[in-house]
């Protein structure tokens, strides 16, 4: 490491070398592009000094800068703009080395009578986005709302798993980005953090948020001074919608229906609790013990399968006197699904011997609910006031039968196990953002925010029983064999930013940013187990599966079974707190015309807290760590012309443990018993990124990145040795290292009449490696022998595929009256993936690859009327999950069904 710093203050050195010996043009022209109507600044508009070959293009703020050899007596500036009509304006330079000139662009469709621009071009379109990735001096991706709809996305997790080198985990919520997975990735909309929806995770489950709120999804896979420094594979940041145009009200109305639900609608059975719309009001018994005052039945209920979307949107601008302007969007809207899925979800030793061996059916019901309030005040040119608001709720509800071997409890292949499950999320988020140019050289942006995340899961039911000459018993080997769980999670945090932009030197050279952010997260979580003890004398009464209410119920309470939990009446719980103040500064500086170098450094300062009272430690008990992180980081672009850049950047970073993963708190599921270690530290990043990008036209692009990660003490979810083979969090080893390439392509194959008609192809792929050192002896001595691990030398990373794969084929056509049609064809592949790293001579478990096919068809049959249509997971693959053992073992199979929708838009 101490070679790599010499070598990057080398780097700096001969950069700065360069900086002094370069002479600066004296005399020139500067100025800023604004939308007529909106007064926001519009990127990449190419500015050409006429009858020369001077020219430039305008930055993410609208400015632009251009040096001239002489002093003239007149020049004409022409600027142009794909949507825009053409400007051109005349300036001299008799009285003074540097003009000034202010440039605003009106709308091709508008005339420059009309005061009300009719359409505008949107920031988030795919050539905008373009031009602003050409432009910028960071490296960063993103995938905005006109894409979005074009492939037929529906939420921003499905958005990011279109852009290099992201993949999804099929059976849960997270994301992988060059194979590192939810805790080496942050989460933020507009800059500003989101708390997670889930005890289990860091991250908040990105399909919450529905494509209706987002402007545009932006991914930075290489770190700068402005980002949070947790961060080893990504920052996701989410625009919301930030609305522009005249008044709009829209309403859509839609339904979508499942292969496997049609092929099975005699089996739509779930449990008691939530209502259609997603929501309940369950609440644990106040003498949760001592009767049976369960507000649920165990009988489960048919579903009427109704799948709805409907949604709401509007949105109006206005003047605010001669500068201001006042514009607003709002929207709601509501989804749900029904899914069935059937297949293999088995255990089995080293030895290849089932411990359960089962067959296991799911229903399954999910809904979204989403409110958006966005307000945007642009006070003047200068100032602008932005407030958004989000409330999101979210359900999944789950029926699982699982049938077959049990060991020690019905080894005749005789087992069932009944499992019902509804999880409930609301997240509503609170923004105040502020930008603000003081004056010509500084300008100060800040926000404000307040999110509050409740995620429970009331009255989890399990049952489990066997059958013996057609006739079914309670099995009853420990008293957790039959039971009702609920947990109750509430997550409020308070963040904050602000930061000043200085520019340097009157050509516009560089700018120097300064700022602070500040966040602070409090987490309380809660949890009860009652379990069903049924009494010996009563274990081999016989019951009904389908009506356990017979057996189960305030009359046989006490006589027939007990209820017993971990304290009584009382709850198991775990509370952090977690605060991390920041400072950074950031140059970003053009060291000569073709090389540009940002130079950061952030300071944070952290402290998390956990306290936790369970049956691990009836004593409770807590801990604290805090942490300095220095975090330096250097991002070059070299231009190689108007059409090629080559960037170099370089970072430090680390990722923390999270609260649940530091708490001694076990959290049981079907098959494992999650536990905290309370020894548990953080891990060191460190990220290098090589690459090329080459812009053919404004709607194409051809880039190859190569990139490297050296992890310092990575942190694993792993098996322990225990009696249990319970699951914990571990620093597991001293370094882990990921690197690979990246290839992204966006091709325009076929253009017809004057461009109106396009066939268009996108493809991108990541190749990568990824390996970790496991350390048995370190674990020990770290844990002070609380955890032991039986573990191969090397491994993996989880989740990670060596080959990630996605492809598009789009065709648009455009008619008369504003008519359009779109077909777009989707398909995305991962190869073979670590799922879990194999311990105490069991072999690892292995995903197995697969692909998946889209179709995806968008119609606008009129100016107010559209109609789409989607066909998903078309070629139906079957997930498989394998245990490598010396003779290999399927451990978990099904099929998701494919999925057809339809929907209808009238917009007034």
């Amino acid at each position: 490491m101490n070679k790599l710093n010499y070598y990057v203050a080398v780097l700096i050195s001969v950069l700065l070398t360069q900086v002094s010996i370069t002479k600066a043009q004296q005399f020139g022209v500067k100025g800023k592009v604004l939308d007529l109507e909106t007064f926001q600044p519009i990127p990449g508009v190419s500015i050409k000094v006429a009858n020369t070959t001077y020219a430039a293009s305008t930055n993410e703020k609208g400015e632009f800068s251009i040096n001239l050899p002489t002093k003239a007596n007149e020049y004409t500036i022409v600027c142009t703009f794909v949507g825009y009509k053409a400007d051109s304006t005349r300036f001299n330079l008799q009285t003074a080395d540097w003009a000034f000139v202010p440039v605003s662009l009106i709308n091709a469709s508008s005339t420059l009578e009309e005061v009300v621009v009719t359409r505008r071009r949107e920031r988030a379109s795919e050539i905008a986005l373009l031009e602003e990735r050409r432009l910028s001096s960071l490296s960063v991706e993103k995938i905005g709302a006109e894409e979005l709809s074009r492939k037929g996305i529906t939420d921003a997790a499905a958005a990011l798993t279109k852009m290099s080198g992201v993949s999804k985990q099929e059976t849960n919520t997270q994301l992988y980005v060059r194979g590192l997975g939810d805790r080496y990735i942050s989460t933020s909309l507009n800059g500003l953090p989101i708390p997670s929806n889930n005890p289990n995770l860091k991250n908040i489950g990105l399909d919450m948020f529905s494509t209706d709120v987002v402007d545009y999804v932006g991914v930075d896979k290489l770190h700068h001074s402005r980002l949070n420094g947790d961060f080893g594979g990504a920052s996701i940041d989410i625009a919301s919608k930030d609305y522009k145009g005249d008044r709009m009200f829209e309403v859509s109305v839609g339904s979508s229906v499942n292969t496997n639900v049609l092929g099975n609608t005699s089996n739509l059975y779930m449990q008691q609790g939530p209502n259609y719309w997603g929501f309940s009001n369950y609440k644990v018994p106040a003498d949760a013990t001592g009767s049976y005052h369960f507000q649920n039945s165990w009988v489960d209920t048919k579903k009427s399968m109704t799948p709805i979307n409907f949604g709401l949107k509007a949105g109006d601008a206005y003047r605010v006197g001669e500068n201001g302007r006042l514009s607003f969007f709002a929207m709601a809207n509501f989804a749900n699904g029904y899914g069935y899925r059937e297949g293999v979800n088995s255990n089995f030793s080293a030895q290849g011997a089932p411990l359960k061996a089962l067959n296991q059916q799911r229903v399954s019901y999910n809904t979204a609910t989403t409110a958006m309030l966005n307000t945007n005040y642009q006070i003047n040119n200068d100032n602008k006031l932005t407030y958004n608001f989000l409330f999101v709720n979210s359900s999944d509800q789950y029926r699982d039968n699982f049938s077959g071997y049990i060991v020690d409890k019905a080894e005749d292949y005789n087992g069932l196990i009944q499992r019902g499950t509804y999880e409930q999320t609301q997240l509503i988020i609170n923004q105040l953002l502020g930008t603000h140019k003081l004056n010509q050289k500084i300008d100060l942006q800040w926000g404000l925010a307040y999110n509050r995340v409740n995620g429970d899961m009331p009255d989890r039911m399990q049952s489990t029983l066997k059958s013996s000459n057609g006739e079914w018993t309670f099995v009853r080997n420990n008293a957790a064999d039959n039971h009702r769980y609920t947990y109750l999670l509430t997550e409020n945090e308070i963040a904050g930013n602000i930061a000043a932009t200085y520019k340097i030197g009157d050509n516009d050279r560089g700018k120097l940013t300064v700022g602070i952010d500040g966040r602070r997260k409090e987490r309380a979580f809660k949890a009860i187990q009652l379990n069903f003890d049924i009494r010996p004398d009563y274990r081999n009464v016989a019951v009904d599966p389908k009506n356990l209410d017979l057996f189960l119920n305030q009359q046989n309470f006490g006589v027939y079974y007990d209820l017993e939990s971990f304290s009584g009446n009382g709850y198991q719980t775990y509370n952090g707190e977690q605060d991390i103040y920041s400072g950074y500064a950031s140059l970003d500086y053009k060291l000569t015309e073709k090389l540009n170098a940002v130079l950061g450094m952030r300071y944070e300062n952290i402290r998390q807290y956990v306290d936790y009272y369970s049956i691990e430690l009836p004593a409770g008990g807590n801990n604290t760590f805090k942490k300095n992180g220095v975090l330096p980081s250097l991002n070059l672009k070299y231009t190689l012309n108007d059409k090629q850049n080559l960037r170099l950047g370089a970072s430090k970073t680390y990722t923390l443990p999270q609260f649940k993963e530091r708490a001694l708190f076990p959290y049981e599921e079907i098959n494992v018993v999650y536990k905290g270690n309370p020894y548990l530290y953080p891990s060191d990043n460190y990220n290098v990124d090589l690459k090329w990008e080459f812009f053919p036209k404004s709607s194409e692009l051809l880039s190859v990145t190569a990139f490297g990660k050296y992890i310092k003490n990575p942190i694993n979810e792993i098996t322990i040795s225990s009696a249990t083979n319970d699951i914990s969090y571990i620093n597991t080893g001293d370094k882990g290292y990921v690197y690979g390439v990246e290839l992204e392509l966006k091709k325009d194959l076929l253009t017809f009449n004057e461009e109106q008609d396009k066939l268009s192809f996108g493809f991108n792929t990541a190749l990568m490696r990824t390996t970790q050192n496991l350390d048995a002896v370190k674990v020990n001595r770290e844990t002070n022998g609380l955890y032991n691990l039986d573990v191969k030398d090397k491994a993996g990373f989880t989740g990670a595929s060596d080959v990630l794969i996605n492809a598009d084929l789009s065709y648009l056509k455009k008619f008369t009256n504003e008519r359009s049609i779109t077909a777009t064809l989707l398909y995305n592949y991962y190869s073979d993936k670590l799922f879990a790293i194999g311990v105490n001579g069991l072999g690892d478990q292995v995903d197995r690859g697969l692909g998946t096919m889209d179709f995806v068809l968008k119609s606008k049959l009129s100016k107010r009327i559209g109609l789409d249509l989607s066909a998903r997971n078309i070629l139906n693959p079957e997930f498989q999950r394998w245990q490598e053992d010396a003779v290999p073992v399927k451990v978990l199979s099904y099929k998701r069904g494919a999925n057809f929708s339809l929907s209808l838009k009238y917009q007034l």
